[in-house]
């Protein structure tokens, strides 16, 4: 499979460094608006081609595929115009700013018989893969009771810079810079981690969102801080079962990390998973009476960039895909009409 990257930002190194480890796959071109800065990307990946647009990319035309990395709201443009002209695409989280837009970027891909794949970059997760598998093989019998977690410090820690400084951390706070606050930010992966993880979609979801004082007036330079910093998701699932989904980036000691916890009527299991590594418990059979938790082995999965070359290789598109994320971004933008309406919203 012949590669491009498109946008050299933080993201793309991620990219540049599976995709390049990876038999089969050859980046062979990198594209950014900034010609110094896609230089010394290409430089540091030893990619030999260079480009300051999709255009001149296309207009080129040899290869296979793209990597989006570019900003939130540059997804959809750029999907489409690489699928017009018949590139596979993989796209970074989440696919588009809004449901239609990622909708109609799904049909697109089928219609013009292409892969179209989203980084939701939690599938990699080995534990994550084994939680899903001990669900679906009913150890832990119907599922009952779902909590799930996405907590950051960022914004009261500076172990990831300084965000009243760093412009790469002040436009998550604006939405005149084209953030959907943590809703539209991280909602995606922890809605994922819960959805993929217990194997069932959302029926109903009831939404809270809450944006704290940060600065003067609300703003920094022109960044004015109006994005959503937390946010709450009362939830029924499509198997019946009740839960809560949550996110935060005002959570001191905790630089990264996701948490989904289900209950069934044979068990519970729970997962962890950080910067400082990933734990999975179980607690079933004759472990129910004196509360003990077990320890749950793993073995390695296949990254997200695997699945993109072998789908690419075998035809198929693989999860997961633009429709997956398509059906999740309906549930982030329910999210803003729950709030703002201030109730329940049937999600199908």
């Amino acid at each position: 499979m012949r590669l491009v990257i498109l946008g050299t930002g933080n993201m793309a190194s991620s990219h540049a460094a599976h995709f390049s480890a990876i038999e089969g796959v050859e980046i062979v071109g990198a594209v950014d608006l900034n010609q110094e800065r896609v230089d010394r990307f290409a430089g540091e990946y030893n990619i030999e081609r260079t480009f300051t647009s999709l255009d001149e990319a296309l207009a080129w035309g040899d290869f296979d595929s793209i990597a989006n990395v570019t900003p939130d709201r540059f997804h959809y443009e750029t999907s489409m115009q690489a699928m017009a002209a018949g590139k596979h695409v993989f796209c970074e989280k989440p696919l588009a700013t809004n449901y239609e837009h990622a909708m109609e970027m799904a049909d697109f891909a089928d219609k013009q018989g292409l892969i179209g794949m989203v980084n939701l970059t939690y599938r990699n997760v080995a534990e994550l893969q084994r939680f899903r598998e001990i669900v679906l093989a009913g150890e832990v019998g119907a599922i009952k009771h779902v909590e799930a977690s996405y907590l950051q410090s960022w914004l009261v820690s500076k172990a990831w810079g300084d965000w009243r400084t760093d412009p790469t951390w002040l436009w998550r706070l604006s939405s005149d810079h084209g953030s959907n606050g943590t809703l539209g930010d991280i909602g995606i992966h922890i809605l994922d981690f819960a959805v993929f993880g217990i194997d069932s979609d959302i029926d109903h979801a009831f939404c809270r969102l809450k944006t704290f004082d940060k600065a003067p007036e609300g703003k920094i330079d022109d960044y004015v801080l109006d994005a959503n910093d937390s946010f709450t998701m009362s939830l029924e699932f499509g198997n019946g079962a009740l839960g809560v989904i949550h996110a935060t980036r005002w959570a001191p000691g905790y630089l990264n990390t996701l948490r989904l916890r289900a209950y069934g009527d044979k068990g519970g299991i729970e997962i962890q998973h950080g910067f400082d590594g990933t734990s999975l418990r179980l607690c079933t059979g004759e472990d129910i009476e004196t509360q003990n938790w077990v320890e749950m082995p793993v073995e390695p999965v296949p990254t997200n960039y695997h699945r993109f070359a072998e789908a690419v290789w075998a035809g198929e598109t693989r999860q997961p895909d633009f429709r997956h994320a398509a059906n999740l971004q309906r549930v982030l933008d329910l999210g803003f009409v729950s709030e703002a309406n201030r109730r329940e919203l049937n999600v199908r």
